[in-house]
């Protein structure tokens, strides 16, 4: 089990940044990813020769976002089978590296079915391998022509309760094209908005405790000359206050089947923040993401992070002297509760765009037409 880090070349990837990809050299096949824990200060990337070094990057954040999740998992399922690792195994451990999360298990799913069935037709490993490589390519392609339908769903809706243009929105962690296989979600219809010439402001949360929003946001607003404005989380508030918000945008990692959102940890105080001052709160996320398995916001599994990611600050190329390989800002032995999500209620959320449309008001029975609709165009 090996893995190395490759210095990418400055300023020469495009805005939309190639976050994950399949490549093949002489050694072997291997997954190519951009760690998101250098980011903003290098563009490094990582090579993952096998399933535990990219279980690895699942649980470090160096790949993280839903729908890429969903990519990564799919691309990890045919890694194991192209390398002769057991399948069932890796599965098993790419699944479970962020129980949240759920489009990282529907894309390891995916994958490992395409094998699975290769094997059941009669093909060997190499053509059950070609079929999970496939299927993840597929995954891979949709989830980019799907952002771009959330985009443009995303950006009809804020028109449809914006008129007029000059939009002033805000954002949570990071749901750009770090998180997906095109311009993201949330992040995306902001930037429909944008090159419309109808976005005045993206106001960019920082996200405690890992800065996502400050290390990654900003860093796709500015490559992509977005008007934005970092701040801090608990300024939120302020913000609100002063009429400066018309619009908050999220994504999610796990919508249940009453239309609950589990999302990055801050986000249900922006949905009660946003109902109290009359502001929009909006869900942008793909179908994958909703679960219909998932009966209700009780029933979503919320990640436990470290303690240390509380009480402990890491940037990049900065001497680190904390146990968790941080700056410590808590005396030692200090207790941190340190969920990585949190889950907003469906009376919250003003509506949910997905590539298929948008559902507003939110309800289970409005969802799952949706979702049946979904399936009826697929077949």
């Amino acid at each position: 089990m090996a893995d190395q880090y490759a210095q990418t070349g400055e300023d020469k990837r495009p805005t939309g940044i190639p976050v994950i990809r399949w490549e093949e050299p002489p050694e072997g096949p291997v997954v190519v990813l951009l760690d998101q824990t250098r980011l903003p200060a290098e563009e490094v990337e990582l090579v993952c020769t096998d399933a535990p070094v990219l279980v690895e990057a699942i649980r470090s954040l160096a790949v993280r976002g839903a729908p890429v999740l969903g990519i990564a998992g799919a691309y990890g399922v045919a890694l194991a089978a192209a390398r002769g690792f057991d399948v069932d195994e890796a599965a098993a451990a790419l699944s479970g590296a962020r129980p949240t999360a759920v489009n990282l298990s529907v894309g390891v799913q995916r994958a490992a079915s395409a094998y699975r069935s290769a094997l059941a037709e009669g093909g060997d490993g190499a053509a059950a391998a070609a079929a999970a490589l496939d299927a993840a390519r597929a995954l891979h392609r949709e989830d980019a022509e799907a952002s771009a339908r959330m985009a443009g769903h995303g950006l009809a809706l804020l028109q449809e309760l914006l008129p007029g243009g000059g939009h002033r929105i805000l954002t949570h962690c990071n749901t750009g094209s770090l998180v997906s296989g095109g311009e993201g979600t949330a992040f995306a219809v902001a930037l429909r908005a944008h090159r419309a010439g109808r976005l005045r402001r993206l106001w960019v949360g920082e996200t405690r405790p890992l800065l996502q929003g400050a290390r990654l946001t900003a860093y796709e607003a500015a490559r992509s000359g977005m008007a934005y404005t970092l701040l801090t989380d608990n300024a939120a508030g302020s913000l609100f206050a002063a009429g400066e918000v018309d619009a908050v945008l999220v994504g999610a990692d796990r919508i249940a089947a009453d239309g609950s959102v589990a999302n990055k940890v801050g986000s249900y105080p922006l949905a009660v923040l946003a109902r109290y001052h009359h502001v929009p709160f909006i869900v942008v996320a793909p179908l994958t993401t909703v679960d219909p398995e998932t009966p209700d916001g009780a029933s979503i599994e919320v990640e436990q992070r470290p303690g240390y990611e509380v009480t402990e600050l890491t940037a990049p190329q900065v001497p680190v002297t904390g146990a968790g390989g941080g700056i410590p800002v808590a005396p030692l032995g200090t207790q941190a509760y340190n969920p990585a999500f949190d889950v907003t209620p469906p009376e919250l959320v003003t509506a949910i765009v997905t590539e298929e449309g948008a559902v507003s008001p939110v309800t289970a029975e409005a969802l799952a037409e949706l979702c049946a609709r979904s399936r009826q165009v697929t077949i």
